[in-house]
Protein backbone atom coordinates (compact mmCIF):
# COMPACT_ATOMS: atom_id res chain seq x y z
CA UNK A 1 0.00 0.00 0.00
CA UNK A 2 1.41 3.37 -1.01
CA UNK A 3 1.83 6.26 1.38
CA UNK A 4 -0.90 8.20 -0.50
CA UNK A 5 -3.43 5.38 0.01
CA UNK A 6 -2.59 5.15 3.75
CA UNK A 7 -3.15 8.87 4.18
CA UNK A 8 -6.48 8.62 2.33
CA UNK A 9 -7.66 5.72 4.51
CA UNK A 10 -6.61 7.54 7.72
CA UNK A 11 -8.57 10.62 6.62
CA UNK A 12 -11.71 8.55 5.92
CA UNK A 13 -11.56 6.85 9.34
CA UNK A 14 -11.18 10.22 11.10
CA UNK A 15 -14.11 11.65 9.17
CA UNK A 16 -16.34 8.70 10.10
CA UNK A 17 -15.46 8.99 13.83
CA UNK A 18 -16.24 12.72 13.76
CA UNK A 19 -19.58 12.07 12.03
CA UNK A 20 -20.56 9.42 14.59
CA UNK A 21 -19.60 11.67 17.49
CA UNK A 22 -21.64 14.55 16.07
CA UNK A 23 -24.65 12.27 15.45
CA UNK A 24 -24.62 10.89 18.99
CA UNK A 25 -24.32 14.40 20.43
CA UNK A 26 -27.45 15.47 18.60
CA UNK A 27 -29.58 12.99 20.60
CA UNK A 28 -28.54 14.19 24.07
CA UNK A 29 -31.43 15.56 26.14
CA UNK A 30 -31.05 19.23 27.18
CA UNK A 31 -30.48 19.93 30.84
CA UNK A 32 -33.54 21.00 32.81
CA UNK A 33 -32.48 24.53 33.72
CA UNK A 34 -34.43 27.69 34.04
CA UNK A 35 -31.83 29.66 32.15
CA UNK A 36 -28.13 30.14 31.81
CA UNK A 37 -26.64 30.59 35.26
CA UNK A 38 -30.11 30.36 36.95
CA UNK A 39 -31.63 27.79 39.36
CA UNK A 40 -35.28 26.87 39.89
CA UNK A 41 -37.07 29.05 42.47
CA UNK A 42 -37.72 27.55 45.92
CA UNK A 43 -41.44 26.99 46.60
CA UNK A 44 -42.47 28.19 50.08
CA UNK A 45 -44.67 25.82 52.11
CA UNK A 46 -48.27 26.98 52.52
CA UNK A 47 -49.39 28.02 56.04
CA UNK A 48 -51.79 25.88 58.08
CA UNK A 49 -54.00 26.97 60.98
CA UNK A 50 -56.39 25.47 63.54
CA UNK A 51 -58.49 27.29 66.15
CA UNK A 52 -60.59 25.81 68.98
CA UNK A 53 -62.50 27.12 72.00
CA UNK A 54 -63.17 25.48 75.37
CA UNK A 55 -66.06 25.44 76.08
CA UNK A 56 -68.08 26.23 72.96
CA UNK A 57 -71.07 27.52 74.97
CA UNK A 58 -71.04 29.67 78.11
CA UNK A 59 -73.34 31.76 80.27
CA UNK A 60 -73.00 35.52 80.06
CA UNK A 61 -70.05 36.60 82.22
CA UNK A 62 -68.13 33.32 81.90
CA UNK A 63 -64.91 32.86 79.94
CA UNK A 64 -63.60 30.53 77.25
CA UNK A 65 -60.05 29.51 76.35
CA UNK A 66 -59.04 29.96 72.72
CA UNK A 67 -56.32 27.59 71.54
CA UNK A 68 -54.64 27.95 68.15
CA UNK A 69 -51.81 26.26 66.26
CA UNK A 70 -50.21 27.33 62.97
CA UNK A 71 -47.28 26.29 60.77
CA UNK A 72 -45.21 28.13 58.14
CA UNK A 73 -46.48 31.52 59.36
CA UNK A 74 -44.91 34.86 60.14
CA UNK A 75 -47.95 36.67 61.56
CA UNK A 76 -51.25 35.58 63.12
CA UNK A 77 -54.29 37.72 63.95
CA UNK A 78 -57.63 36.85 65.55
CA UNK A 79 -60.41 39.30 64.81
CA UNK A 80 -61.61 40.90 68.03
CA UNK A 81 -58.41 39.85 69.84
CA UNK A 82 -55.65 41.32 67.66
CA UNK A 83 -52.13 40.13 66.83
CA UNK A 84 -51.20 36.93 68.67
CA UNK A 85 -48.20 34.54 68.73
CA UNK A 86 -48.05 31.89 65.99
CA UNK A 87 -49.12 29.30 68.63
CA UNK A 88 -50.83 29.91 71.93
CA UNK A 89 -53.87 30.11 74.19
CA UNK A 90 -55.85 33.08 75.46
CA UNK A 91 -58.83 33.52 77.77
CA UNK A 92 -61.66 35.71 76.46
CA UNK A 93 -65.06 36.72 77.85
CA UNK A 94 -67.37 37.52 74.94
CA UNK A 95 -70.53 39.46 75.81
CA UNK A 96 -72.53 37.79 73.03
CA UNK A 97 -72.27 34.84 70.68
CA UNK A 98 -69.11 35.38 68.63
CA UNK A 99 -67.44 33.85 65.59
CA UNK A 100 -63.69 34.06 66.20
CA UNK A 101 -61.83 34.33 62.88
CA UNK A 102 -58.08 33.63 62.68
CA UNK A 103 -55.91 34.75 59.75
CA UNK A 104 -52.37 33.32 59.51
CA UNK A 105 -49.93 34.72 56.94
CA UNK A 106 -46.60 33.37 55.72
CA UNK A 107 -44.29 33.46 52.72
CA UNK A 108 -46.31 30.63 51.17
CA UNK A 109 -49.70 32.37 51.41
CA UNK A 110 -52.56 32.73 53.90
CA UNK A 111 -54.54 30.25 56.03
CA UNK A 112 -57.75 30.89 57.98
CA UNK A 113 -59.63 29.15 60.80
CA UNK A 114 -62.88 29.83 62.63
CA UNK A 115 -64.64 28.80 65.82
CA UNK A 116 -68.01 29.96 67.14
CA UNK A 117 -68.71 30.52 70.84
CA UNK A 118 -72.34 30.67 71.97
CA UNK A 119 -73.14 32.98 74.89
CA UNK A 120 -76.33 32.15 76.76
CA UNK A 121 -78.11 35.23 78.13
CA UNK A 122 -80.20 34.35 81.22
CA UNK A 123 -83.88 35.13 81.12
CA UNK A 124 -85.46 37.36 83.73
CA UNK A 125 -87.15 35.26 86.46
CA UNK A 126 -90.96 35.49 86.43
CA UNK A 127 -93.02 36.22 89.49
CA UNK A 128 -96.40 34.87 90.59
CA UNK A 129 -99.37 37.08 91.48
CA UNK A 130 -98.08 37.46 95.03
CA UNK A 131 -94.67 38.62 93.86
CA UNK A 132 -92.94 35.33 94.65
CA UNK A 133 -89.96 34.10 92.62
CA UNK A 134 -90.72 31.12 90.40
CA UNK A 135 -87.07 30.44 89.50
CA UNK A 136 -86.76 27.69 92.14
CA UNK A 137 -88.99 24.61 92.10
CA UNK A 138 -87.42 21.54 90.54
CA UNK A 139 -84.29 23.58 89.81
CA UNK A 140 -83.90 24.78 93.37
CA UNK A 141 -81.95 28.02 93.80
CA UNK A 142 -78.37 28.97 93.04
CA UNK A 143 -77.69 29.52 96.75
CA UNK A 144 -79.03 26.08 97.69
CA UNK A 145 -77.11 24.48 94.84
CA UNK A 146 -73.75 25.86 95.96
CA UNK A 147 -74.47 24.99 99.58
CA UNK A 148 -75.06 21.35 98.68
CA UNK A 149 -72.93 20.84 95.57
CA UNK A 150 -69.56 22.09 96.70
CA UNK A 151 -66.30 22.33 94.78
CA UNK A 152 -63.73 19.61 95.35
CA UNK A 153 -59.98 20.08 95.58
CA UNK A 154 -56.91 18.14 94.46
CA UNK A 155 -53.30 17.59 95.47
CA UNK A 156 -50.45 19.00 93.37
CA UNK A 157 -50.12 17.46 89.90
CA UNK A 158 -52.89 14.96 90.67
CA UNK A 159 -56.46 14.24 89.62
CA UNK A 160 -57.10 11.49 92.19
CA UNK A 161 -60.08 12.21 94.45
CA UNK A 162 -59.15 12.57 98.11
CA UNK A 163 -61.51 11.26 100.87
CA UNK A 164 -62.96 14.75 101.41
CA UNK A 165 -63.69 14.98 97.68
CA UNK A 166 -65.44 11.62 97.70
CA UNK A 167 -67.68 12.77 100.57
CA UNK A 168 -68.46 16.01 98.76
CA UNK A 169 -69.45 14.06 95.64
CA UNK A 170 -71.83 11.83 97.62
CA UNK A 171 -73.49 14.87 99.24
CA UNK A 172 -73.79 16.56 95.85
CA UNK A 173 -75.42 13.44 94.38
CA UNK A 174 -78.08 13.44 97.12
CA UNK A 175 -79.05 17.02 96.33
CA UNK A 176 -79.08 16.40 92.58
CA UNK A 177 -81.28 13.33 93.08
CA UNK A 178 -83.82 15.57 94.81
CA UNK A 179 -83.63 18.12 91.96
CA UNK A 180 -83.72 16.03 88.77
CA UNK A 181 -84.11 19.06 86.49
CA UNK A 182 -80.61 20.32 87.29
CA UNK A 183 -77.81 19.68 84.84
CA UNK A 184 -74.25 20.21 86.07
CA UNK A 185 -71.19 21.75 84.43
CA UNK A 186 -67.88 20.80 86.07
CA UNK A 187 -64.89 23.05 85.38
CA UNK A 188 -61.36 21.72 85.92
CA UNK A 189 -58.76 24.19 87.24
CA UNK A 190 -55.02 24.12 88.00
CA UNK A 191 -52.50 26.35 89.69
CA UNK A 192 -50.21 28.40 87.44
CA UNK A 193 -47.21 26.05 87.52
CA UNK A 194 -46.46 24.10 84.34
CA UNK A 195 -47.28 24.80 80.70
CA UNK A 196 -50.70 25.89 79.49
CA UNK A 197 -51.05 22.74 77.36
CA UNK A 198 -50.20 20.41 80.25
CA UNK A 199 -52.65 22.14 82.60
CA UNK A 200 -55.50 22.06 80.08
CA UNK A 201 -55.16 18.27 80.09
CA UNK A 202 -54.79 18.09 83.88
CA UNK A 203 -57.85 20.29 84.35
CA UNK A 204 -59.89 18.03 82.09
CA UNK A 205 -58.77 14.97 84.04
CA UNK A 206 -59.81 16.62 87.31
CA UNK A 207 -63.24 17.57 85.96
CA UNK A 208 -63.69 14.07 84.56
CA UNK A 209 -62.74 12.50 87.90
CA UNK A 210 -65.41 14.60 89.63
CA UNK A 211 -67.96 13.63 86.97
CA UNK A 212 -67.15 9.95 87.45
CA UNK A 213 -67.69 10.32 91.21
CA UNK A 214 -71.15 11.88 90.68
CA UNK A 215 -72.15 9.15 88.22
CA UNK A 216 -70.93 6.45 90.64
CA UNK A 217 -73.11 8.07 93.32
CA UNK A 218 -76.20 7.79 91.13
CA UNK A 219 -76.34 10.94 88.97
CA UNK A 220 -77.24 10.12 85.32
CA UNK A 221 -74.31 10.70 82.98
CA UNK A 222 -76.41 12.84 80.62
CA UNK A 223 -76.87 15.42 83.38
CA UNK A 224 -73.14 16.13 83.77
CA UNK A 225 -70.61 17.62 81.35
CA UNK A 226 -67.06 18.87 81.84
CA UNK A 227 -64.78 21.65 80.65
CA UNK A 228 -61.13 22.43 81.39
CA UNK A 229 -59.82 25.93 82.10
CA UNK A 230 -56.30 24.75 82.96
CA UNK A 231 -54.37 27.58 84.57
CA UNK A 232 -56.08 30.32 82.57
CA UNK A 233 -58.53 31.28 85.33
CA UNK A 234 -57.06 31.64 88.80
CA UNK A 235 -59.06 31.96 92.03
CA UNK A 236 -55.99 33.23 93.89
CA UNK A 237 -52.84 34.85 92.50
CA UNK A 238 -50.37 34.66 95.40
CA UNK A 239 -47.36 32.33 95.09
CA UNK A 240 -47.94 30.11 98.13
CA UNK A 241 -49.39 26.68 98.82
CA UNK A 242 -52.65 28.01 100.26
CA UNK A 243 -53.26 29.90 97.05
CA UNK A 244 -52.16 27.00 94.86
CA UNK A 245 -54.69 24.76 96.65
CA UNK A 246 -57.52 27.19 95.90
CA UNK A 247 -56.70 26.90 92.21
CA UNK A 248 -56.51 23.09 92.11
CA UNK A 249 -60.20 22.29 91.97
CA UNK A 250 -63.24 20.98 90.15
CA UNK A 251 -65.92 23.65 90.28
CA UNK A 252 -69.62 22.79 90.03
CA UNK A 253 -72.19 25.10 88.44
CA UNK A 254 -75.70 24.76 87.07
CA UNK A 255 -75.50 24.04 83.34
CA UNK A 256 -78.27 26.23 81.91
Amino acid sequence: MTMQVKIWNTWKIGAMVAALTLASGCHKHPKNTVGSGMTAPVTQAAPTATLSATPLAIDLGQSVVLNWRTTNTTSVEIEGVGQVPVNGTQTVSPSNSTNFHLVAKGDGGTAEANVRVTVRVPSVPTSDSNGGDKSGGAMGTDVAFHQNVQDIFFDYDSFDLRPDAQSAAVNAARYLAAHPAIKVLIGGYCDDRGSAEYNITLGENRASAARTALISAGVPALRVRVVSYGKERQFCSEANESCYQENRRAQFSIDR
